[in-house]
């Protein structure tokens, strides 16, 4: 992870932890954010089942809609169904996890995979319930909102009978 902290730090804006978790966040500033300056915090029980972690390294500068976090899940952690008005683009940093669309196949991601959810597309992802997984988040606001939050994936859902 210290080498994927080298090679972001010099193109990082700002820190903080709303705009991951589709939260209004206040008009950025430029600069370079030191990394002993970005905190992650939890990620709130309402969008996430288990123990997850949230580092919010870029909010969206205008005119660009982009957004970065670094979101960390430990063993059997994993977002809610959601979707992203203008898609979501995922890279696993660290571990293994899983993914699913609405309709499709759970789907395993490892270290050095990426990841493409179209806009409008219901999914979830997590850490597997034997691997922690971390993954750079980026997603786009549009409407002031990266992301539209759905229920939770279900334990049947999870362990699904193909795990």
């Amino acid at each position: 992870m210290t080498s994927l902290k080298a090679l972001l730090l010099p193109a990082l804006l700002f820190s903080g932890a709303g705009a991951a978790l589709g939260q209004p966040t206040p008009a950025p500033q430029p600069g370079v954010v030191r990394a002993k300056t970005v905190s992650p915090k939890p990620g709130p029980a309402t969008y996430f089942t288990g123990k997850v972690t949230v580092a919010e390294l870029v909010k969206p500068l205008a005119p660009g809609r982009a957004g970065t976090g670094l979101v960390t899940f430990q063993l059997g952690a994993r977002s809610n169904w959601h979707t992203h008005p203008a898609g979501q683009t995922l890279y696993v940093t660290e571990g293994c996890g899983w993914t699913e669309r609405a309709g499709g196949p759970v789907q395993r991601i490892c270290k050095g995979d990426t990841v493409y959810v179209p806009a409008g597309q219901r999914h979830w992802h997590g850490a597997t319930d034997q691997t922690a997984m971390t993954h750079l988040s980026i997603t786009e606001t549009v409407g002031g909102r990266n992301v539209d939050w759905a229920e939770p994936v279900s334990g049947v859902q999870f362990h699904g009978p193909s795990r």
